[in-house]
C-alpha cells in the first residue's frame, strides 16, 4: 500500500499538486478540507458546538457556519484555534482510516492534508510530499483566489508550521515557485520511483 502525504502552506499548491496526480495517475484523493466541510454540516455535533461556544452570530441565515467570521476568530487567537482543531482533526482522522480500510493491500492514494504535521496525522501515509513555493508567490497566489487582504494572508500564513519545518520532516519536497510544467515534471519523478 502507498499512501501520498500531500502538504504545505497556504497557497502552495497543494491542489495542483493533487489534481495532477488524480487525473494523470488516476489516483484518488481524499482531502482534509472535504472532511472538515462535513464535520462542519448543518445540524452535525461539531457545528453545534462551534455554535454554542461562539453564538448563533456564527452562523449564516440558512443555518450553515459562517467560515469568514470564524476564520477571523480563530486566527486571532491560538487557543481558539486549537479548540476547534480538536473538534474538527479527531472527524477527518476517522474519515481516512475508513478510506484506508477500504484501499487494497497494492493500492496507491494520495491523502491531502494541510495540517499533516500539526494534526499529528503522519502515521496514515507511507510518505510525505510537500509543496512549496516562496513566500511573495504564496501571498500573491492566496490574495489572487481569497477575498482577503494581505494582513489577513500574513496572520495566516504566520499560524501554519513553517514550510521549512515541514520539509525538513517530509521525503519529497515539490519546489512550485515557478510554473506548473516543472511542479509536474518533478511530481512525475517521484511517482515512478
Amino acid at each position: 500500500m502507498r499512501l501520498i502525504g500531500i502538504t504545505g502552506g497556504i497557497g502552495t499548491g497543494k491542489s495542483t499538486a493533487t489534481n495532477y496526480l488524480q487525473t494523470r495517475y488516476n489516483l484518488p484523493v481524499w482531502d482534509a478540507d472535504i472532511y472538515a466541510r462535513s464535520a462542519v454540516a448543518i445540524d452535525s455535533p461539531i457545528l453545534q458546538a462551534i455554535s454554542q461556544r461562539y453564538s448563533a452570530d456564527i452562523l449564516q441565515p440558512d443555518g450553515t457556519l459562517d467560515r469568514v467570521r470564524l476564520g477571523e476568530i480563530i486566527f486571532k487567537d491560538v487557543n481558539e484555534r486549537q479548540w476547534l482543531e480538536s473538534q474538527i482533526h479527531p472527524y477527518v482522522r476517522n474519515c481516512f482510516e475508513t478510506e484506508i480500510s477500504q484501499l487494497e493491500p497494492e493500492g496507491v492514494a494520495v491523502l491531502a492534508i494541510p495540517l499533516l504535521f500539526e494534526a499529528k496525522m503522519t502515521d496514515l501515509t507511507t510518505e510525505i510530499w510537500v509543496v512549496s513555493c516562496d513566500q511573495t508567490n504564496q501571498l500573491n497566489r492566496v490574495m489572487g483566489r481569497d477575498p482577503i487582504n494581505r494582513a489577513a494572508v500574513e496572520i495566516r500564513i504566520d499560524s501554519q508550521m513553517p514550510l521549512a519545518d515541514k520539509i525538513a520532516l517530509a521525503d519529497v519536497n515539490l519546489d512550485n515557485s515557478t510554473h506548473i510544467e516543472e511542479l509536474t515534471r518533478q511530481i512525475d519523478l517521484q511517482f515512478k520511483t
